[in-house]
């Protein structure tokens, strides 16, 4: 339920997510095995709208357990740098890129708030800074976490956000037809579900979190008044989760609206670059 915002939020988040690392990291669906063997983490929507990635550096914010931060480096990033507030989400990344062969120089991971990512990651700035799906809702100032993420965008470089768009969370969980909750509520949704995305069935004990909705129009005001060039806004039809029951997946691997239902975005991304 929204409720206002509890003094404990960060330690909240971080325990549910130290705890579900060992979880993910096992689990069917983040497939470390297939990874290591090859597998792309990355979405297709992602490759083409970041383009070649030879030679650049890239940083990743809010990394989890590595496996989009690494894919980059395998697609040809110079250096890739992924920044996690969750120890145990960073130590899995670190063991993932020894697994791959790849040295610190080539894939470096930092333990830290993404809020202190400028005084935490190696280099004052890199030619890519990318965040994924999922990554915003657990931050309470949008506004803050746009000037800490442009100020690492070097000249002639850009910020790339891939995201789950925020009217999802307005509707309903089994048909998606009916806005049940406010597009612009302000307090954070506090939630005690046990399980995990990765395995709903799992066992936790760290099951309170607290996330907030930040309306696209917000996203994208911050990134110009961290002083961006916002290059495109793509909103997507698709989503990479059964978000509700009425979501059929298809042979791309997205779950998508039944062809005789109104389409509305499940996923936007936003490109912001920092001119040479």
């Amino acid at each position: 339920m929204y409720s206002p915002t509890p003094e404990d939020w960060l330690e909240a988040n971080r325990a549910r997510w130290d705890e579900r690392v060992p979880i993910h990291a096992a689990s069917e669906f983040y497939d470390l095995d297939a990874f290591r063997a090859g597998k792309d983490a990355l979405r297709d929507f992602e490759l083409a709208e970041v383009g070649d990635v030879t030679g650049r550096s890239l940083l990743h914010l809010q990394c989890h357990i590595g496996l989009d931060t690494l894919s980059w480096a395998r697609h040809g990033a110079s250096q890739v740098v992924g920044l996690d507030f969750s120890e145990p989400a960073v130590d899995t990344a670190r063991s993932l890129a020894a697994d791959l062969g790849l040295p610190q120089e080539r894939a470096a991971f930092v333990a830290a708030d993404v809020y202190d990512a400028a005084e935490a990651v190696p280099d004052r700035a890199y030619d890519i800074v990318y965040t994924g799906s999922g990554a915003l809702c657990w931050l309470p100032d949008i506004d803050r976490w746009a000037e800490t993420a442009a100020s690492l965008v070097a000249p002639g470089g850009f910020l790339y956000v891939a995201e789950f768009h925020p009217l999802t969370d307005s509707l309903d969980d089994e048909t998606g037809s009916r806005v049940v909750h406010d597009y612009f509520v302000r307090d954070p949704w506090v939630d005690t579900t046990p399980g995990t995305y990765a395995d709903l069935d799992a066992t936790t004990v760290h099951n309170r979190s607290v996330e907030w909705v930040h309306p696209v129009g917000e996203v994208v005001t911050a990134l110009a008044k961290a002083g961006l060039r916002i290059e495109f806004l793509h909103e997507h039809d698709a989503s990479l989760f059964p978000r509700y029951g009425a979501l059929q997946r298809h042979e791309d691997g997205y779950y998508r609206f039944p062809a005789d239902r109104p389409r509305i975005p499940l996923m936007y991304s936003v490109k912001a670059s920092r001119p040479a």
